[in-house]
């Protein structure tokens, strides 16, 4: 009898929670958390979708978002989603590479160059291959939305090659590939949360760090980092996730119009991520961050064969896909 109450309530719980209170069985409430600032590309992109669900599913399926690592930092909500504790995640490549690592391909130093060429490849067989893959650890991938092409900042000295960067503490994200790559660029690749990043500028605990110029402004990086060289040595997609638990319990109605929805809204969002890339970078000049606008690109990907030489084998085919389409 004890055993079949605790059942009742934990399914009783699971029900709370994908369900909005006080609404009918029909009507469903999905919260989705992403690590951006409230002004950032994320947040735009977010509302879209939001808008496009209510839209679709004629008010049946609604979404909450919550920006800026409200309901839990990247790598947590991804966790969570495996779970089922949180329904939505907008996250990276590199976090979701640590739960299924043929992912981490799209990682690699330099394998795109251009947002065409991405595009093709995430929106091709190579990008539901993958995300066929990271169904199996329990998340579905809607569409490949953007973080965009990564550059560096540090609050020390200009970058212009690889040697500029040794014995700098630069901070990355949680993925094997960013980590690899910066070991081999001589700097020392620091782990830390997005949400704990400023913080860690601020006070001194990393030297600096790479993201796409959005960061520099939207969350206020400017403030506290002096030099940014544009590298574009990587590209980070952006998945939007839904729960595996979560997604097979809407209807194939619901799963159509969500996925609709999510490529709609992804297009919207890479186009103002690409958008306001100039915008940032006049931003930031204006803010006082001193830019190099043409490091040594040939000697950063030199640097960076050893990673190729490591990760190349494990991606397999995937990685020889993406390869052919960049030369």
């Amino acid at each position: 009898m004890k055993r079949s109450f605790a059942v009742i309530l934990v399914l009783s719980f699971f029900v709370l929670g994908l369900f909005a209170s006080g609404a009918s069985a029909k009507e469903v409430l999905l919260k989705l958390s992403h690590t951006g600032a409230p002004t950032h590309h994320y947040q735009l992109g977010s509302l879209k979708f939001a808008e496009l669900v209510e839209q679709k599913t004629s008010g049946e399926v609604k979404v909450q978002v919550y920006p800026s690592d409200s309901l839990a930092p990247q790598r947590e909500s991804t966790e969570g989603a495996q779970f089922g504790t949180i329904d939505m995640v907008l996250t990276s490549s590199m976090i979701v590479s640590n739960f299924e690592p043929l992912i981490g391909v799209f990682d690699l130093p330099f394998i795109f160059t251009t947002r065409e060429q991405t595009y093709s490849i995430l929106d091709g067989p190579v990008g539901e291959r993958v995300a066929k893959k990271v169904e199996g650890v329990g998340l579905v991938i809607l569409a490949y939305w953007e973080n965009g092409f990564r550059h560096i900042t540090n609050n020390v000295r200009p970058i212009h090659t690889p040697d500029d960067l040794k014995g700098l503490k630069i901070r990355v994200p949680e993925s094997p590939v960013s980590i690899d790559t910066f070991k081999a660029l001589g700097a020392l690749p620091t782990p830390i949360s997005f949400g704990e990043l400023y913080s860690a500028l601020q006070l001194g605990v990393v030297d600096g760090q790479e993201n796409p110029l959005a960061h520099l402004i939207e969350s206020r990086f400017y403030e506290v980092q002096k030099h940014c060289s544009l590298t574009g040595h990587l590209y980070t997609a952006e998945p939007l996730i839904i729960s595996k638990l979560v997604w097979e319990r809407l209807t194939p109605d619901q799963q159509k119009a969500l996925k609709e929805a999510a490529i709609e809204a992804g297009a919207y969002e890479r186009n103002l991520s690409a958008e306001r890339d100039k915008q940032y970078l006049q931003e930031a000049k204006d803010k006082g961050v001193q830019f190099v606008e043409n490091p040594d690109i040939p000697a950063f990907k030199k640097a960076v064969q050893p990673v190729y030489d490591k990760y190349g084998p494990k991606f397999g085919d995937v990685f020889n896909e993406i390869i052919a389409t960049s030369k």
